[in-house]
C-alpha cells in the first residue's frame, strides 16, 4: 500500500469498503476469507507475543485489511468491477 493511499481518507474508505465486500461475497472462498480473519482474530485474542512491539491491535488490524483489499482485488476482479457472475 503507498504512503499517499495510507494517508488519505478516501483511501481508508476505500479499504475498509473494500474489506468488507470481500468477506460477504459468496465468490470468495472461505480460504480466502481466513487467510485474514485468522491472523487478525488472533492477534486481538491471544496476548502479544512482543510487549515493546509499538503497533496497536487496531494498527494491524488495518495493515491486514490494506493487504487483504489489494489481494482480493488482483484474485477477484470480477467483484471489484460489481460485475455479475458468469451464467453456466
Amino acid at each position: 500500500m503507498k504512503a499517499k493511499r495510507l494517508l488519505s481518507f478516501k483511501g481508508w474508505s476505500h479499504i475498509f469498503r473494500g474489506s468488507w465486500k470481500y468477506i460477504i461475497s459468496p465468490r470468495v472462498l472461505l480460504r480466502d476469507k481466513l487467510l485474514f480473519t485468522v491472523p487478525v482474530v488472533l492477534y486481538w485474542v491471544l496476548p502479544d507475543l512482543l510487549p515493546f512491539l509499538p503497533i496497536d491491535d487496531i494498527g494491524v488490524t488495518m495493515l491486514m485489511m490494506g493487504w487483504f483489499v489489494s489481494y482480493m482485488e488482483r484474485k477477484y476482479p470480477e467483484i471489484t468491477q460489481g460485475s455479475p457472475p458468469a451464467r453456466r
